[in-house]
């Protein structure tokens, strides 16, 4: 696991850009899922902005909070971003069609997955963000042995412009 505390919006942002290469690599190879954890307001939809934006996309990014589902068609990955805050029953997943999402070149970006029960396949990679001081702290967990080398390279490269490694373990 790999702490790193972000001052600000802009370094959460940062810390999704440097994700994005390492992430669309590995979706090549099969669908990649990450679970974004963090309580409201934490800084998940921005943390997905600034990969998104490292990825490539360069229009809007709406949060899924109402919708369920925003769906990114990119040049290395098809990117699904869920929030499952407003799942009443982790069933309801059936009807957003998680299976055909999980495919090679597949990145399933997920908020709240926890509500998705066991219905929502493990994470490939896990990232928490939880506030510290007046800033934020992020957990990045390999859920998976193909995104370890993500995580061991976040410790080792050193920081997004204004963040710092507050911990590696």
């Amino acid at each position: 696991m790999t702490r790193i505390f972000l001052p600000d919006a802009a370094a959460t942002a940062a810390l999704g850009a440097r994700l994005a290469p390492g992430l669309a690599a590995a979706c090549q190879a099969g669908p990649v899922v990450v679970h974004l954890e963090g309580p409201l307001g934490a800084g998940k939809t921005t943390l997905v902005r600034g990969l998104l934006r490292g990825l490539g996309h360069e229009g809007r990014v709406r949060s899924p909070t109402f919708t369920l589902l925003e769906p990114y068609e990119l040049p290395d990955c098809e990117v699904m971003h869920l929030d499952l805050y407003r799942l009443a029953d982790p069933a309801e997943l059936d009807y957003l069609g998680l299976e055909d999402l999980l495919r090679p070149g597949g990145l399933v970006l997920v908020e709240w997955a926890e509500r998705g029960g066991d219905r929502l396949p493990g994470a490939d990679l896990k990232l928490a963000l939880d506030y510290q001081d007046a800033g934020r702290c992020a957990r990045c967990t390999a859920g998976s042995g193909r995104l370890e080398p993500l995580v061991a390279a976040l410790a080792q490269a050193g920081e997004p412009a204004s963040s710092r490694r507050i911990e590696t373990k």
